[in-house]
This record gives structure tokens, sequence and C-alpha cells, in this order.
């Protein structure tokens, strides 16, 4: 029988701010190739030999852009969960185990995180072909890395017994060590890092979590059985799973279980956890330099350079970090890196936004992205994909002029519905309903020059929008 691979997107990757926000973390960025870290993971496990189609857990506000990029992969998933609120893992899995269940009882999980690196697909590929032999004998399946160097950064795997085919039981996990401490573990040996990569049998997994985490999969297992469709995702009872106490799979199951197992793998992985690692994992210039976008580096070594929009140049540095995304600019030690969350705690503490949301701001419309704004104005830049609508809508405080500036658009204003082209306008006043359509096969680019006493994304009243969304800030538009 096929594995089901379960993708855990639920993650913030706050160490890799600014690129990484809250509403649109790395795994939806594309950090090490031209896809997303998600599209990378859901094309390793779309093998049809291997695996069944993949299910994703997400949180609601990013399920849009998953499932966006999950068409623009050409792939489509057996199910996707909406969380309502974050639980950690083991919720995540045990909701997953229930939801596997209703196909295939015994069905063997494959848990992995969204935002991980893999070089090596075939050692992957080998190394889950022999965990599945594992987790069908009713082991309980962690993938363990064969450390390169004393890394402090990871917790780790010490192999007990030999259960045959180089993979072995699980003596003990060990939380992240010291350097000294790590040092031990490889001259020693016997001591793999934990991925986080985990695979079981469905009923199994339930089973344990039944004598380990009670509460945690009688809350989940309710959470799938109340679950409701909406569109192509299917929402877990909000009630039921946000009784679910937070913990990851690690401590909840797997730190008490005794039929741990560990598959022992060298795949080229890395978790992306830091500006360090993409630096580590890039490809590096002559002078040590990982450089992304429009850079001019002059007497500049080993630093990672990433120009999201317009000149970065430098002289003279050694060993940064240097990430501009328009909005902010980032400059850290690159031995320093683990500590950016300590930023984004900062600017979360100052009540600011930057942690939050990126300049441009996806919809599952398209997008939209402010290009100035001042007193009683704000102009921004709107991108429709073909086919997709705006909700019928209506401001209190502000007024609208939209420009067409590529493609065509359709117009409702009030009463009247009209197609608009390119350099053609329209004025929508105050408190008037309002809805924008791309009809064409191309995407549509509009000019919006708002002006009003508050200009604020709570500022909409909905009445009709094809995605089910409701008039509030983290949905506006």
């Amino acid at each position: 029988m096929a594995v089901f691979p379960i993708i855990l997107s639920g993650g913030v990757g706050s160490r890799l701010w600014p690129t990484s926000r809250a509403l649109y973390p790395k795994q939806l960025l594309p950090l090490v190739s031209e896809k997303t870290m998600l599209q990378e993971t859901a094309r390793r496990v779309a093998d049809p030999e291997l695996f069944a189609s993949a299910i994703i857990v997400s949180n609601d506000e990013h399920r849009f852009i998953i499932a966006q990029q999950m068409q623009e992969a050409g792939l489509k998933p057996l199910a996707h969960l909406l969380e309502p609120v974050g639980r950690n893992t083991a919720p995540a899995a045990a909701a997953a185990a229930a939801f596997v269940q209703t196909h295939d009882p015994e069905g063997v999980m494959l848990l992995l995180p969204a935002d991980h690196h893999i070089r090596d697909i075939a050692a992957f590929h080998a190394a889950v072909a022999q965990g599945a032999k594992l987790a069908r004998q009713g082991k309980l399946v962690t993938f363990g890395i064969v450390p390169s160097a004393p890394e402090t950064g990871y917790g780790y795997i010490k192999r007990g017994a030999a259960l045959g085919d180089g993979t072995y039981k699980v003596e003990c996990f060990v939380e992240k060590p010291d350097l000294v401490t790590a040092e031990s573990y490889l001259s020693e040996g016997g001591y793999d890092w934990n991925a986080g990569i985990f695979m079981f049998r469905a009923d199994v997994i339930l089973n344990e979590m039944r004598a380990f985490c009670p509460e945690i999969v009688a809350k989940a297992t309710e959470a799938v059985i109340k679950s409701n469709r909406d569109l192509d995702f299917l929402r877990l009872q909000s009630e039921a799973f946000n009784g679910c106490p937070s913990d990851s799979i690690d401590y909840a199951v797997m730190e008490k279980t005794s039929l741990a197992a560990v598959v022992p793998v060298e795949m080229g992985w890395s978790d992306i956890g830091s500006w360090s690692a993409l630096w580590e994992t890039g490809v590096q210039d002559a002078s040590g330099n990982v450089v992304l976008g429009d850079v001019i580096s002059v007497d500049t070594r080993n630093c990672y350079i990433r120009a999201e929009t317009g000149l970065v140049a430098t002289l003279g540095v050694d060993d940064l970090i240097i990430v501009d995304t328009g909005d902010v600019l980032l400059v850290a030690d690159r031995n320093r890196v683990q500590d950016v969350k300590k930023i984004v705690e900062r600017i979360a503490a100052d009540g600011r936004s930057e942690h939050q949301l990126h300049n441009r701001v996806h919809r599952p419309w398209g997008f939209y992205e402010s290009l100035d704004a001042g007193d009683r104005h704000q102009v921004k830049h709107l991108m429709v994909h073909p086919g997709a609508s705006l909700s019928l809508q209506m401001h209190h405080q502000r007024a609208e002029h939209w420009v067409v500036v590529k493609g065509v658009a359709r117009v409702t204003v009030g009463d009247e519905v009209k197609t608009l082209h390119e350099n053609q306008s329209t004025y929508i006043p105050v408190e008037t309903k309002h809805r924008l359509e791309n009809p064409g096969d191309e995407p549509l680019s509009i000019i919006e020059v708002q002006s009003g006493s508050y200009l604020g994304e709570d500022d909409i009243v909905r009445f009709d929008d094809v995605y089910g969304r409701k008039s509030d800030a983290s949905a506006a538009e």
C-alpha cells in the first residue's frame, strides 16, 4: 500500500525574517530554488509508486496561497486540513491519523515539515521505503540524519539495538547539546540528528497517543469527525481542536514510546532554520559569498546578500547576512543569526506590523502592494489573476479611484457594471457597493488611489465573496 505523506505547513519561520513573515512564512517562499519550499516538499513525495496524494495541514490564513502553489506545481492534495489554531505537531499528527483512517485504518503516514531541504531525493526515497517496512510492523519510525559536524542547533537520537538493514531501535532522544557534548557524540558514534520526520501506521500512533496524551487524541479525533467542507478545504471543528493541549509529537509520544525506531540516512538534509543555513546550502562565489538579486560586492567575503528590490552594494565587509526586502533591511553577523527572532519579538512588542506582513500582501484573487501612503491618501498596485474577482464590498470611510494599467477589468459600481481597458479608470464613492473582476486570460494590473479620513484594511463590508471570507482585517480586499 502507498504511504500517505502528511505535510505540516504551520510554521512562521521567524529566524528567516524579514523574508519570512507570519502571513507569508518560509515554506511559501522560493529560498533554495525557483520553487517554494512547500512545492519542493510536495514534489518530493509525488512518486505514485511510493506515495498516495499528499495531505496538507495548515492554518486558515495560508489556505489560498497553498492551494495556488499546489496548482502551479501541478499537484492535487488528497486533502487540506485547516487548523483553527496552532497546537504544535502532536494534535496535527493525531488529526491527520484520524483522517487517514477514513481511507485506510492501517494506513502508513509520513509526517514531514513543509520547509526542509533535501538534496538527495533518491536517498530520501530509499529511507522512506525502509521506514515503511518498519512502520507496517508497528514501529514508530524517525529518520536520523547522519551528522557531518558537531551541530549544537539540533536534537540528537541515540541508536539502540540493531533491527537489521541498517536500522535501529531508539535508545533515547537527546536535547540540543553544547559544543563539547556534540563533539563527544561524533567521536563516540551512534548518534544522529533529529530531523523531525516521522513515519507510523495511523492506528498505531493513535493507540500510543491514547496511552501517553489521551486528551490530544480525543480532541483531535473529535475535530475531524465534526469537521466541515469549505471549497477544497476540510475545516477541523474549532471547539474540539482548540481544546487540544499544545505539544510536539516528539515530547508527547516519541520520547515515551517503546516502539521507536530510527532509520539513519545521508540525504543532504537541512531544516533551513537560519540565514547561515541558506549561506551553507547556497552556491558560493570565489569569495565565499552567496548573492541573490541586484548586488555589487567589492572586497566582500563569506556573506549572504539578498536583494529582493533594488540594488545592494557592499564594500570591505565579511561574515554578514544582508537582506533587503524593500520595506526592511536586515544586516546581521552571520554567527548571530539564531538571534534574529529577538528582533521579531521586539517588533511585535513595539506594536509594529513588519513581522506579520510584507509590503506585497497575497490574497486568493492575487495580491496588492502599497506604493505610497500619507495623510488621507494611499496608493496601491493590485494584481488580479485571470478569472478571479474581489468581493462585492463597501467602505464607510474611504473613496477609491481605479486605473487599469494592464489587462481588462469588469467593474461593478453601485448598479452599473462596465468593462475597462488599459488607461481607462473609474471612481468609487464612499459607501458605494463595488467589485473588481478579471474576465480576461492574462493578469490584470490596477493602480488604486484611496482617499478618506481612515484607510485601514478593516474598513470593509462584504456582501458577496466567492472565497467565503467575511469582513475582517486579515482578509481585507
